[in-house]
């Protein structure tokens, strides 16, 4: 499962492409790992306020994978590029709590790229591209 920030549901519809731009990255990472598409999970976290939100939000979904037959889910959060709050509390704790409590058995959180040396190197390489 992917876990992406949401944003409020009226940005995508003023035009906003995020959306699209997230399932391009759900399909990317499902190519790569040769993996069905459809099977790859997208969902949305971090809403609050009382706009609606992008859907489908990942904690309702964590609540029902498992009464659809899901006992096992690895989430990443392909949105960060490094772990915070809303990857280590919101995710990693919370809506593994949530899982574990409707049924679920196994949740691994796949963390962020964070301070590796070849993510640094990575964004060092690409803030030199800009700059040229």
């Amino acid at each position: 499962m992917l876990s992406f920030h949401g944003i409020p549901q009226r940005y995508a519809e003023e035009g906003d492409d995020y959306p699209q731009r997230c399932d391009v990255t759900r399909q990317a990472l499902a190519a790569a790992l040769d993996y069905p598409a459809e099977q790859v999970l997208m969902t949305f976290q971090s809403r609050f306020g009382r706009d609606h939100w992008l859907l489908p939000a990942t904690d309702e979904t964590m609540k029902n994978l498992p009464s659809q037959g899901v006992n096992r889910v690895q989430v990443i959060c392909p949105g960060f590029a490094a772990d915070c709050l809303e990857t280590l509390e919101e995710i990693q704790v919370q809506n593994r709590e949530i899982f574990e409590h409707a049924g679920g058995g196994e949740f691994h959180y796949i963390p962020a790229l964070n301070d590796d040396a070849a993510h640094v190197e990575m964004l060092r390489q690409l803030v030199i591209a800009e700059l040229r």
